[in-house]
């Protein structure tokens, strides 16, 4: 599994967002300080405040409303899930960030969620996959 950690201001807020993408919250794992965002069957992103990402890492940690540090690529079945997702994540509260890009073998849409967090959505051409 790929568990990713961000840091958020809020996580009820955040789980919010993230559950109106339609990503489910696993309450086993969240608390008043996390909320823990199942994205698939082997990926899921948990949502810390601000001070508990505060504890998982070396030195300070970063703003990602003030710079961005990592950008989060999920795979979609279609063009059209691209713009979905997208649409979804501006809807609730998100941010968008790049112009969609059409090359020719993908297909990309991106956004932030509401506090910053840079998230790619991408569709393949599976004729150009490299496996």
């Amino acid at each position: 599994m790929i568990f990713v950690n961000l840091p958020v201001a809020d996580p009820d807020a955040a789980g919010e967002f993230y559950a109106a993408l339609g990503f489910s919250l696993n309450p086993h794992f969240s608390d008043d300080r996390t909320a823990a965002v199942v994205v698939g069957d082997d990926i899921a992103v948990m949502l810390h405040a601000r001070d508990r990402f505060a504890d998982l890492v070396v030195g300070e940690a970063g703003d990602p409303a003030q710079t961005t540090t990592v950008v989060h690529g999920l795979t979609v079945d279609s063009r059209a899930e691209v713009d979905r997702l997208v649409a979804r994540a501006l809807e609730a509260g998100g941010k968008p960030w790049l112009p969609a890009r059409d090359e020719e073998s993908r297909y990309t849409g991106s956004f932030t969620d509401p506090d910053g967090n840079v998230w790619e959505a991408v569709w393949m051409d599976q004729l150009h996959v490299v496996n």
